[in-house]
C-alpha cells in the first residue's frame, strides 16, 4: 500500500524533484582545437546545451568552435569522484523520462549503468517514520497544491504559486511548499510563476547513472573539441559583413553565428557585454528568469546508520522553511546528500560550507538522535550561487515571466542565438531540456545556412510521454 501511495505522489507531482547544480568534473578535460579563430558557429559554453549544439553541427559537417569559461565541461551537470572516491553529482542527478531522454542513448556504448530510481519517498515526523494515514495526508496535500497551481496556470492572469494554493492545506503545507518550491524549483513558491510551473512537462519517471550524470554528459562530449578556461567577455554583432566577433580572454573568434549557452545568472550579471546592447525584449526576459538557489550537502556515512534503502528519498514534516531533503546511500555507496534550496538555502550557502554541513548534521540528529553525529565522516557542500560561471541553480520564471522562455529563443539580428535550460518552455531546469534547446538552436542555424530545408523556425520542444491524470 505504501509503495502505491508514494508512486501516486510521484505521478501527481509533475514537477517532482529537480537537482541542478555542480562544480567539478571527473572525466578528463577535452583537448583544445587547433588555433583557428574563424569558423561558421561560435558556441559559448560547454554544458548540455553547448555540447548538444556542437554534436548537431558536427553531424551536418559544419565548422564550429566551442569555448568554455571554466576549466572543465559540464555546466551544472558535473560528477566529482575526487572528494569521496565515489561518484558524486554536485549538480543534476535525476535523469527524467529516461525512456526518451536524449542523453541515455549513450548508455550501452559507454558502458554506463543507468537504472530506475526507486518509487516513492519516506517522510519523517520527529524521530519516527510517518504512519500510513499520515503519508496519505501528505500525499493528498501535495496533490491538492499541485492541482491548484495547474488550475491557476490555465487562467488569463498569472500569479505566484503561493497565491494559487488553497487555504485548507493544514499542517502539511510547509512540507508541500518545500517539495514543490525549493526542492523542485530552487525557489520559494511566492517567487514562481504559476503558469510556468503549471505548464511544466511531467517528471514522474526518473533514473540514475551509477557513474554519475556528469559522467554520462561528458561521454557525449568525448569527440567535441573545447577551448577550456576561455571566458567570453564581449560579443559584437555590428559588423556589416554579417560576421559575429566573440572576444575572449585569449583572443577574438569570428563566425557567421554565435550560440550563447551561458546561464541567465551570468548574462544578468553582465559578465558578457553585447555590442550593440541586447534588445529590451531580451533584457526584460532575462530579468524574469533569474536563477534560484539549490545546493547539495554530501555526507559520508559508512555502514548505513540511518537504515535507509539505496537511493531512498526522505523529507521531514516541517513547521517552517528551514528544512531539506535527503537522498541516502547513493547508488549503493556510503554517500548521502542533503539538498537545501530557496531563500533558506541561499542564506545558508552564504554562510559557507561549514555552516551548511553543521545544518545537515543537526537536521539529521534531530530526526535520528545525537548518536548519528558520530557516524558521519567527511562532508562537502556545493555553492552554486558563488560559482563564477553559473551564479545559481535553476532558472525560475517570476510571475508573468513564462513567455520569457520563448523570447530567449528568438534570434537577434539573425546571428545571435541563446540556448540552455532557461529557454525550454516545458523542460526548464533539466539537463534534457538544456540538451534539446541546444539541438533545436543548432537546427535553426542549419536552416539559415540552407542545410535544412524546413522553415526557419525552431522545431517544437519534444514532450515527455504524458498519461491521463487529474488536472494539475
Amino acid at each position: 500500500m505504501r509503495g502505491n501511495q508514494l508512486q501516486t505522489m510521484k505521478s501527481q507531482s509533475r514537477r517532482s524533484f529537480l537537482a541542478s547544480a555542480g562544480a567539478t568534473l571527473a572525466a578528463p578535460a577535452l583537448a583544445a582545437p587547433a588555433v583557428s579563430t574563424d569558423t561558421e558557429v561560435v558556441i559559448v559554453g560547454a554544458g548540455a546545451a553547448g555540447i548538444a549544439a556542437a554534436r548537431r553541427l558536427a553531424a551536418a559537417n559544419r565548422r564550429f568552435i566551442v569555448v568554455e569559461a571554466a576549466e572543465r565541461i559540464g555546466g551544472r551537470c558535473i560528477t566529482d569522484t575526487q572528494t569521496f572516491g565515489v561518484p558524486f553529482d554536485l549538480g543534476a542527478h535525476w535523469i527524467y523520462s529516461p525512456d526518451i531522454n536524449p542523453l541515455t542513448k549513450l548508455q550501452r556504448a559507454a558502458g554506463l549503468d543507468i537504472y530506475p530510481a526507486p518509487s516513492g519517498q519516506r517522510v519523517r515526523i520527529g524521530r519516527r517514520n510517518a504512519r500510513e494515514s499520515e503519508l496519505e495526508d501528505f500525499l493528498t496535500t501535495v496533490v491538492k497544491a499541485n492541482r491548484a497551481i495547474g488550475d491557476a496556470a490555465r487562467g488569463k492572469v498569472d500569479m505566484n504559486c503561493a497565491q494559487a494554493l488553497p487555504r485548507d492545506l493544514g499542517d502539511w503545507k510547509p512540507t508541500a511548499d518545500f517539495v514543490l518550491g525549493p526542492y523542485n524549483c530552487a525557489a520559494d513558491l511566492n517567487e514562481i510563476s504559476a503558469m510556468d510551473l503549471g505548464r511544466a512537462a511531467e517528471r514522474d519517471s526518473g533514473a540514475f547513472c551509477r557513474q554519475g550524470f556528469g559522467a554520462l554528459l561528458a561521454g557525449h562530449a568525448a569527440n567535441i573539441p573545447v577551448r577550456l578556461a576561455t571566458p567570453v567577455t564581449q560579443i559584437d554583432t555590428r559588423s556589416t559583413s554579417g560576421r559575429v566577433e566573440v572576444r575572449t580572454a585569449k583572443g577574438t573568434l569570428t563566425g557567421r553565428y554565435a550560440i550563447v549557452t551561458a546561464s541567465t545568472g551570468v548574462l544578468a550579471a553582465g559578465k558578457i557585454a553585447f555590442l550593440p546592447e541586447l534588445p529590451k525584449r531580451q533584457l526584460d526576459a532575462l530579468s524574469r528568469l533569474k536563477l534560484g538557489s539549490l545546493d547539495h550537502i554530501a555526507l559520508e556515512m559508512p555502514g548505513n546508520p540511518l537504515g535507509l534503502q539505496r537511493d531512498e528519498l526522505m523529507f521531514e514534516k516541517s513547521a517552517n522553511t528551514n528544512t531539506g531533503a535527503l537522498l541516502a546511500n547513493i547508488s549503493g555507496t556510503p554517500l548521502a546528500v542533503v539538498s537545501v534550496g530557496g531563500a533558506f538555502g541561499r542564506q545558508l550557502a552564504g554562510k559557507g560550507g561549514k555552516a551548511m554541513a553543521d545544518f545537515a548534521v543537526d537536521w539529521l540528529a534531530g530526526m535520528y538522535g545525537a548518536d548519528i553525529r558520530k557516524a558521519i565522516k567527511r562532508s562537502h557542500a556545493t555553492n552554486w550561487n558563488q560559482s563564477p560561471w553559473v551564479l545559481g541553480a535553476v532558472s525560475t520564471a517570476a510571475p508573468g515571466g513564462q513567455p520569457a522562455r520563448r523570447t530567449m529563443t528568438e534570434a537577434i539580428r539573425d546571428r545571435l542565438y541563446f540556448a540552455g535550460e532557461a529557454t525550454h518552455e516545458t523542460q526548464w531546469g533539466t539537463v534534457g531540456g538544456a540538451w534539446e534547446s541546444g539541438e533545436r538552436t543548432a537546427e535553426a542555424i542549419l536552416r539559415r545556412m540552407g542545410v535544412l530545408k524546413d522553415p526557419v523556425e525552431p522545431r517544437p520542444a519534444r514532450q515527455p510521454r504524458r498519461r491521463e491524470r487529474d488536472p494539475a
